[in-house]
Formats: C-alpha cells, structure tokens, sequence
C-alpha cells in the first residue's frame, strides 16, 4: 500500500502536466481578464505562443462574439461556469475558426482566475452540412423528378391532340397547332433537362489529365478571350475509374459556370492532387483524386451558396440554374463529391474522387502552362 502522501505527490505531478499534453485548447484568465496561460494546443489554435499571448486581453479573442468582459466578470464573481457553442473567432483576415467555449471558475494562489476551453468544430459543423445539403439535394432530385415525370405525361398527350388537330383544320389554323406542338416540345426538352442524365456511368480506367486536357481544348476554341486558363496537374496520379464522357461534361459545366461568371479577362486555373482521409458523403475515403477549378472572379452570392446544386437555382439573371445541378448528379453517380467554398476574388469547385487502385506513375504533363 501507497501513503497517502506518495499518491498526493503522483497526483499533484500529474496535475502540474496534464494541460501541456491535452489536446483541448486551455487559456486561463486572471482576475483582470489577461491571459495568464495557454497550453500548447491553445497555442497551436490561436497561432501564437505564449510570450505573445501573456497579459493580452480576453476581449482580444472574443471580439464580436456572445462572450464579453460582463460575462466573464459574472463568472468570477459567482461561479456558475457556462459553455457557448458556435462561437466564431476571427483573429485576422486569414485565421478564422469555429469552437465550443466552456468559462469555468478556478483558483490559483488564493485568487480567482477564469479557466478557458476551447473545442474546433469547425471539421464537424462541414462534414454536418455536407451530409444535410447532399440529403437535401436528394430530396429535391425526387421532387422534380416526380414532377417532371407527371408534366410529360399530358404533354405527350397534349402533343398528340394537337398533331391529330393540325390535319383536319385549315391551313391558316394549322399556325396554332405548330404554336402548340413547338411549345410542347420546348417544355419536354426543359423537363428532360431537369431530370438529368439517367444512364449508368461506364466505368473504365482513365487518364484524368487526358479528360481535363480536352475540357480546356473546348472552352478555349469558344471562349479563349474571355479569361486566361492555366493548368497545375499532379504528374504521379494514377489512373481514375470514371465515365469519361461523364465526367468531362461535369468539368466543362463548372469552367462554363465559372466564365459566364466574369465579365472581364480573369484566371482560371485547374488543379489536380491526390487527396488522403476525406470524408465523402459520411464516409470516409482514404485516397481520392481531387480536382480543383480556381477562378478569380467576384464570387458567388452568399444567399445562394447552400442551394448551388439544387436545380433551378442560379446566381446569373439569365441562367438556369442545370449546369452546376447535372454536375453534381454527374460527380455523384462516381460516388464522389463536388463541393464549392467562394468569396469575392477567389471561387474554388472541389471534385473528389475515391481511388481505388495503388498509383501508377504517368507521363508528366505540363504544368503552369498557360492557353
């Protein structure tokens, strides 16, 4: 049997360096609400040590957010500990994240101190939203499919009427029936657009850079003075198993997106690379081929970047709202993932795609060419 003293020892030992190997983020206040210390995960998540932190203000952090100097005060003067939840904190333009903050009260050398800890959510509230928007993409690919298939149906119906019609009317009213037949048309070729491609994908082994390469052929032999197009490919990726024709109409939808986007000369710039542990419609995928198409345009509205792939939805007064939609049905029959972060100056569509054989080396393409 231990003394009692010997486990006291152990566990004040233990206590002393328990913070330095937590994995949670510690900031500890004083009285005054400076920060006193930080472990070496709070340095890693604030991206400063300690000898930068030392004696700053909390309010330095917790700018514009729900947690305040009255709270904090409140918090020392009663004890009662709180946590926050989705708390953003934006040290700079380039360092901004999401976290759990939980405020506790503690004591050091007989003073009140504030005890900090942060957890980043910032992985979980994206592989979260994924999963909500692709289950609402879904639902949403049902809905118009269900509809779509019931307007065929009379239109067909309405098509034949009016062909039967136009042979026993005369020719002077024969105009109104190819009025009806041609809208009818119209609004089946609408119809067919919406419900997307419904063939199979046709699964071969591909160079991918062989399918971008012919993406950047077409758009710049039809919009070559519109934007400059550059490529920066990943020579060592293997082989994909994908549709090529499949798959280089989903490219060409998001490049055409992307140059309907501008209205003056910007870039664009394809980008391949081997993706490791990504998480693909909640599943995790350990190697995927990522394709990335960069532009520096003014970016896409922010009331429509949740509902970008949703048919119908479109940023472009003109637009229709299909491209970027029949992408996404595209990407998604390869069971990949297409994705989009933007903002004015910079819009990135993410293509990944789960490799399933070991890389093969490949003839090197050029890189940082530009068309």
């Amino acid at each position: 049997m231990h003394s009692r003293s010997y486990i006291q020892e152990q566990k004040l030992s233990y206590q002393q360096s328990l913070a330095n190997q937590l994995v949670t983020a510690v900031i500890i206040l004083n009285a005054e609400l400076a920060i006193v210390y930080a472990n070496p995960a709070a340095e890693a998540l604030l991206n400063k040590s300690l000898y930068r932190l030392y004696n700053t203000s909390a309010e330095s952090i917790f700018a514009k957010t729900s947690i305040n100097s009255t709270r904090l005060k409140q918090l020392i003067a009663t004890g009662q500990e709180f946590t926050d939840s989705d708390i953003v904190i934006e040290l700079n333009e380039s360092h901004r994240f999401t976290a759990e903050v939980t405020a506790s009260s503690v004591e050091f050398a007989q003073t009140p101190h504030v005890l900090l800890e942060f957890k980043q959510i910032d992985q979980q509230k994206q592989i979260s939203l994924e999963v909500f928007q692709h289950q609402q993409w879904l639902a949403a690919r049902d809905l118009i499919k269900g509809l779509a298939h019931e307007i065929k149906n009379p239109l067909a119906g309405l098509r034949g009427a009016a062909q039967l019609l136009s042979k026993e009317v005369s020719e002077e009213q024969q105009e109104y029936t190819s009025m009806i037949i041609e809208q009818a048309d119209r609004l089946t070729n609408l119809v067919d657009r919406l419900l997307g491609p419904n063939q199979l994908p046709q699964i071969k082994a591909h160079n991918i850079h062989g399918i971008l390469e012919k993406v950047c052929q077409l758009v710049s032999y039809s919009n070559g003075q519109k934007f400059h197009l550059f490529r920066d490919y990943d020579p060592s990726l293997p082989q994909v198993e994908c549709d090529q024709e499949k798959l280089q109409q989903a490219v060409l939808n998001i490049v055409n997106n992307a140059i309907q986007a501008i209205d003056e000369i910007h870039d664009i710039t394809i980008k391949t690379r081997i993706a490791s542990n990504k998480t693909i419609h909640g599943k995790r995928v350990k190697l995927a081929v990522q394709i990335s198409i960069i532009d520096n345009g003014p970016g896409i509205p922010s009331k429509i970047q949740d509902t970008l792939f949703y048919p119908m939805v479109s940023g472009r007064s003109n637009g229709t709202g299909l491209g970027l939609s029949i992408a996404q049905t595209l990407i998604n029959q390869h069971q990949g993932k297409l994705s989009c972060h933007s903002r004015p100056g910079h819009t990135e569509f993410t293509i990944l795609l789960p490799l399933k054989q070991q890389p093969l080396n490949q003839t090197p393409l050029s890189q940082e060419n530009e068309l």
